[in-house]
């Protein structure tokens, strides 16, 4: 399941950024040989953008790769620590829980107004929603981690 679940959100996240680099490569190549941009490519940047970042974060989460404040954990005993890391683990999860039922509300509100990107009319709905999907996911990686009882850094090969 933990091998689905990273092919799945890295997959994803790799094919937009792949899609930024060669939407980015044709847009400049376009203007310097041609004197002419792609149409658009700035939204299509800054939604594929929205695509890599929300993709990703289940990952960086899993992989315990986020940014870390850990100065006073030499002073901590182990014990305390373990507790520590659950309950922000649950901090985490349920600030994730909630954004991703605001981003889902959101999307739900937007897809009824059928508001799209200005210059390309792609519908804004699917991208929010989707960004509250991985937000869920990403609360779950969290739930998995408070309740594993392991310490899941990168260093020591988190699981799921």
């Amino acid at each position: 399941m933990k091998k689905i679940f990273e092919t799945v959100c890295g997959t994803l996240a790799g094919l937009a950024l792949l899609g930024i680099m060669v939407l980015t490569f044709f847009d400049v190549s376009g203007r310097k040989i041609w004197s002419n941009s792609i149409p658009g490519s700035l939204e299509l940047t800054e939604l594929l953008m929205v695509v890599v970042i929300f993709g990703a974060l289940p990952l960086v989460s899993l992989k315990g790769e986020h940014v870390v404040f850990d100065s006073l954990d030499a002073l901590l005993p182990r014990w305390l620590q373990k507790i520590q890391q659950g309950l922000v683990h649950l901090a985490c999860a349920a600030l994730l829980f909630g954004l991703a039922y605001l981003m889902w509300k959101t999307g739900a509100d937007i897809a009824t107004t059928g508001e799209t990107t200005a210059q390309l009319k792609i519908p804004k709905s699917p991208f929010i929603q989707g960004m509250g999907v991985l937000c869920g996911l990403t609360g779950l990686v969290h739930i998995a981690k408070a309740f594993s009882g392991k310490e899941n850094n990168s260093s020591e090969g988190g699981t799921l």
